[in-house]
């Protein structure tokens, strides 16, 4: 059967001390990362970030310059991928065009040279696990990327592999096609209890889809945790800028990330008159514009005796619909502030 029980929290796959030098260049300085069974996992990051390289390396793609690599306690650093009980699903499908959907799932059992009956009964699973059943006779050309995307899956999964690493593999598609088969990914994981490592610098995919997050700045680790925590409790001033949108106030030497959905606005009063029903304003500004965005308006704000613009959230409900030129008060709720390292 293909994957696992969900719910064991099993280690999967152990990073350990990993460092990644190309000639003189310094990707990944010294790394540890542990990763549980049937966990997704997403490593999210800028271009650039180290997050491709080392899914590379936990393939065998490539070898670390120090450090081990160990697959369910093996210790995997030297072995090449074919002895790896790892698939990768890239980008670009890297199907052959002259096969059909059948014979792309095919290949690589008949390259392990797995029984015939063998083989029919595991490309038959897995054509029905990803929808395909339909298609198993039409060739790459005639499929929609989505379609194609989820061959590709589909031969990875067929040789049972116990850990799946997929590498932006929904980023050649359009955004609508995007987010349907994001679901569908999630999905097929969850039924399946795969571990899967998932690489991405799209923050609202690694949002939806992860059960955890690894974020990644210059081959670092800067925070790794639940998405919740991610969003709402940023670690670093990166985390909260690289997700989502954040503003940042200095406030007795500390700096605060608030989402701008969690910044309110009000009326600015004068001669000292106390504001009622919420706490004091911690800042004065005055606002510059009003932009639509469908569900909200987004404000923006030039902050009093400085260059800094913030933003906040308008939802159409609010009592105050706010226009530029206005004078405002900004405050937050103080759970909502989390002070970040600069």
């Amino acid at each position: 059967m293909i994957g696992c029980e969900i719910g064991k929290m099993k280690e999967m796959v152990r990073l350990e001390g990993i460092v990644k030098k190309f000639n003189n260049n310094l990707i990944i300085p010294e790394l540890d990362l542990t990763i549980n069974d049937g966990e997704f996992l997403t490593l999210l990051g800028p271009s650039g970030c180290g997050k491709t390289t080392l899914l590379r390396m936990i393939a065998g793609l490539e070898t670390p310059t120090q450090g081990s690599i160990f697959l369910d306690d093996e210790d995997v650093t030297n072995l090449p991928p074919y002895k790896r009980n790892v698939n990768m699903v890239f980008q670009h499908y890297a199907l052959f065009p002259h096969m059909t959907v059948e014979e792309n799932i095919h290949f690589g059992l008949k390259m392990k040279k797995v029984p015939l009956e063998e083989q029919k009964e595991k490309v038959a699973q897995v054509l029905y696990l990803t929808q395909l059943e339909e298609f198993r006779h039409r060739r790459p050309q005639q499929m929609s990327g989505g379609q194609q995307q989820r061959v590709a899956i589909a031969r990875a999964l067929v040789n049972n592999p116990k850990v799946l690493l997929l590498d932006e593999p929904l980023g050649a598609l359009d955004y609508q096609l995007r987010k349907s088969l994001q679901l569908e990914l999630k999905n097929l994981q969850r039924g399946l209890g795969l571990t899967f490592i998932y690489v991405t610098h799209d923050q609202e995919e690694a949002l939806t889809m992860s059960d955890r997050i690894v974020v990644m700045n210059k081959g670092y680790i800067e925070q790794d945790g639940h998405p919740d925590e991610i969003y709402h409790r940023p670690k670093t001033k990166f985390v909260a800028r690289f997700i989502g949108e954040s503003n940042f106030f200095e406030i007795n030497e500390d700096q605060y990330a608030v989402r701008p959905e969690k910044l309110n606005l009000c009326v600015e009063q004068e001669d000292n008159e106390p504001y009622a029903g919420h706490p004091e304003p911690k800042f004065f500004g005055t606002i510059v514009d009003v932009v639509f965005y469908g569900t909200i308006d987004k404000v923006f704000i030039r902050l009093d005796n400085s260059n800094q613009t913030v933003v906040a959230y308008q939802y159409f409900d609010d009592v105050k619909r706010w226009s530029p030129d206005e004078r405002v008060g900004i405050w937050w709720y103080d759970n909502d502030g989390v002070i970040v390292e600069k």
